[in-house]
């Protein structure tokens, strides 16, 4: 099916969010769910490859500050994924980018073996390296205390998302059951 990639219009967003969510469900962000699509202010863009009939199948969101754009969000829906959506959605933003005069394209991503051999295959380098940590009540009790340590009279924590520093990771994985590796990509625009 033909698709066209565009500026994200207003009128895009249940479509938007549903290609967002589906692409997701599959990945480490799995749970990274929105009800509204968030604003990417200027001089960042958003651009959605649309099927004729307007059906989001592709998204990418690049906020620029100075001489850094980063992809906050690059996703293309499950039914429409390894059809060079991807890739089309990513070659318009590099250009736009270019355009702008902004030397340097990031992007941070978690640990999911496609996405990261996508941003490799792009031309991405790997960089800098972080931990999420997920502390979860419901995967194991113990971990928000693990996680948070003293508490507030009161106020019990279920859940809490949590950043660590790679040294400590092997000591992460032995607490918690959720740890991913946070991964920068960048490339050069130029």
């Amino acid at each position: 099916m033909n698709h066209v990639i565009r500026e994200y219009r207003p009128a895009d967003e249940a479509s938007w969010l549903r290609c967002r969510v589906l692409s997701f469900l599959g990945s480490a962000y799995f749970d990274d769910v929105l009800k509204t699509k968030p604003e990417t202010p200027a001089p960042g863009f958003g651009l959605v490859a649309a099927e004729e009939r307007g059906t989001v199948t592709g998204i990418i969101d690049v906020t620029v500050a100075g001489e850094l754009a980063t992809i906050d969000t690059v996703a293309v829906h499950p039914d429409r994924q390894h059809q060079g959506i991807g890739r089309a959605l990513l070659g318009e933003a590099r250009a736009r980018v270019s355009a702008l005069g902004v030397p340097t394209l990031d992007a941070w991503t978690r640990d999911d073996q496609a996405t990261l051999r996508w941003y490799r295959a792009m031309g991405f380098t790997e960089s800098r390296h972080y931990l999420h940590v997920y502390a979860n009540y419901y995967t194991d009790a113990g971990e928000p205390d693990r996680a948070i340590g003293e508490r507030r009279t009161g106020l019990r924590p279920m859940m809490a998302f949590l950043h660590a520093n790679l040294r400590d990771e092997q000591v992460m994985r032995e607490q918690f059951a959720r740890v991913h590796v946070c991964r920068r990509f960048a490339m050069d625009v130029f």
